[in-house]
């Protein structure tokens, strides 16, 4: 088994897209969906010796459901056209995790959190409102902005200031995002080498100090 079997299998699945077809392949979807899971728990521990406080999260865990979610996106197709991992999760639900995306439209590896609920949005801010210039420097850090560039940003912003804070806070420009979370995009040629899962180890170390600090901010 190979990431050229996942891929195959989920370009296969883009042009047949029904319940019917998977029912015909459910045994390929498994096999390319176990040998992920077990790919997946060789980078757990391999994650665990370079982070202290990482929590184990075994590939079954972390792996997502490939079936869309319709009862609330019934406009979307019965299946995802990508394999979806979340590592590093905690038991109490305050942790912004470590993404694994493979898929045939880009792939990708992703950390921190996107469009959080208001109580951990809140948290961040206090936390930029108390030592934004630590995060500051953490992103403008010259190997952090050579692997992931800049913060996400979905055009969500607000135009203003959030409640709280004056238009003129030093930090009001990360004070108004509302995703707080980055992304360093990897090519199916990159998947597919033999060092892909060092290269997810070297990305998740220097992801770590943002992690770290979003994190610390929303469990103090």
């Amino acid at each position: 088994m190979s990431f050229h079997k996942m891929f195959s299998f989920l370009r296969a699945l883009q042009k047949n897209n029904n319940k019917d077809w998977m029912d015909e392949h459910r045994d390929e979807y498994h096999e390319v969906r176990d040998w992920y899971i077990s790919w997946l728990n060789e980078l757990d521990g391999k994650l665990g010796k370079v982070d202290p406080d990482y929590h184990s999260t075994t590939g079954k865990r972390a792996i997502n459901r490939i079936n869309n979610n319709l009862m609330f996106h019934p406009e979307k197709p019965v299946y995802k056209d990508h394999f979806g991992a979340g590592m590093d999760i905690s038991d109490n639900g305050k942790q912004g995790d470590f993404y694994i995306h493979l898929g045939t439209n880009g792939s990708f590896i992703a950390g921190g959190f996107y469009k959080p609920k208001k109580q951990i949005l809140d948290s961040i801010r206090d936390a930029i409102d108390y030592n934004g210039k630590e995060l500051k420097k953490i992103l403008n850090k010259s190997s952090f902005k050579n692997t992931f560039g800049e913060l996400i940003d979905d055009g969500d912003s607000l135009k203003t200031s959030p409640k709280g804070y004056s238009t003129d806070h030093e930090h009001i420009d990360l004070l108004r995002r509302k995703t707080f979370a980055v992304q360093h995009d990897v090519t199916q040629k990159e998947v597919m080498q033999e060092d892909f899962q060092a290269k997810c180890v070297e990305i998740y170390k220097e992801m770590l100090p943002f992690r770290k600090y979003l994190n610390k901010a929303v469990t103090v």
